[in-house]
């Protein structure tokens, strides 16, 4: 299957600091990738890089981002600026701040068919009024009269998602789509997603809702401290973690399998990434750590069909295959 989106060898660095540290994925059309891990770990900063939105004192200083046979690195500014919403288009983790407060939701959504379809006004404010009631905005024509503030959190997050799908775009990056929604509503938001990645929309879905990502992806890619530590298919890696750190994860998360299980949370802190220690970066968290991980950084590696794992002793931890239970929404 063709990937339209090919990230290879990322590093972001804000100076001295190495945010995302020579990471891979790609995504195909009509496929979800996930990208997990604990906050800092350089998940969004890798996306905000593919549309050229990083912050003023980050920098991508290695790696290839390839779009549908394009390099998005080589492209400017404003060919950048028609790809976003389009081709690309992304709902972001702060939907309060990404929205403008001194314009109605309606209007901003609107914006978007004005200026990208040509559209007048009336019609791009229907169209508006359509991409609010998909994503389960009641009494959508009064409420696009309305600003951001008068929005609930979760309102606030539909409006982002409605923005997002508004134009069709080929490429959905969402991230942490559905932390601010109650089950009831984030149950409908996927069922929409899944419905558009049938009609053939890709998605990267950055998350740490582990439920969310068994329910929506069909491979995972989990980060710590910057680089990718394991990838491979959603069933295989939740099944049989093949990285600490990934069995971890699962170990901390509640249980759908195990509802007798108490989580276990995983010990320590995410290291400072001005800061990274010597050897593996996981290694002061890690129950399998040896004087190895101390010294030596590992490669990310195969270790089964369709599988990778930047850990010394990944046969190791395959080996506890079925050690925890499956996290689900």
């Amino acid at each position: 299957m063709t990937e339209l989106l090919t990230v290879s060898d990322l590093a972001v660095s804000f100076g001295e600091v190495r945010a995302v540290r020579g990471v891979s994925f790609g995504v195909a059309e009509a496929t979800t990738l996930a990208i997990v891990g604990e906050s800092g770990s350089g998940k969004s900063l890798s996306s905000l890089a593919v549309l050229g939105l990083l912050p003023a004192q980050a920098q991508v200083t290695a790696g290839s981002i390839h779009w549908d046979g394009r390099d998005l690195r080589a492209c400017g500014a404003d060919e950048l600026r028609q790809l976003r919403g389009t081709d690309i288009a992304m709902i972001f983790q702060d939907p309060l701040s990404a929205l403008n407060p001194s314009l109605t939701v309606g209007y901003q959504i609107g914006e978007m068919f004005r200026r990208r379809r040509g559209l007048g006004r009336d019609e791009a404010r229907r169209r508006a009024i359509e991409a609010m009631t998909e994503v389960g905005i009641p009494d959508a024509a009064r409420r696009a009269g309305s600003y951001p503030h008068e929005f609930s959190g979760g309102m606030r997050q539909r409006v982002m998602i409605a923005m997002a799908l508004a134009l069709d775009p080929r490429l959905l990056i969402a991230d942490e789509p559905t932390t601010a929604l109650d089950v009831t509503v984030q149950a409908q938001i996927l069922r929409l997603l899944r419905k558009r990645q049938r009609d053939g929309l890709a998605m990267i879905i950055i998350s740490h809702d582990l439920g969310v990502v068994a329910r929506t992806a069909q491979s995972v890619v989990v980060m710590y401290a910057g680089r990718a530590v394991e990838s491979g298919p959603v069933a295989d890696l939740y099944t049989v973690p093949a990285h600490p750190y990934t069995l971890g994860l699962m170990a901390a998360s509640p249980s759908a399998r195990d509802a007798g299980r108490r989580p276990q949370p995983i010990d320590g802190y995410p290291p400072d990434g001005a800061a990274l220690p010597t050897g593996c970066a996981f290694h002061p968290r890690c129950p399998f750590a040896r004087q190895r991980c101390r010294t030596e950084d590992p490669e990310l590696r195969t270790v089964a069909p369709g599988r990778t794992s930047a850990c010394h002793f990944a046969e190791e931890v395959l080996s506890r295959g079925g050690a925890v239970g499956h996290p689900r929404a």
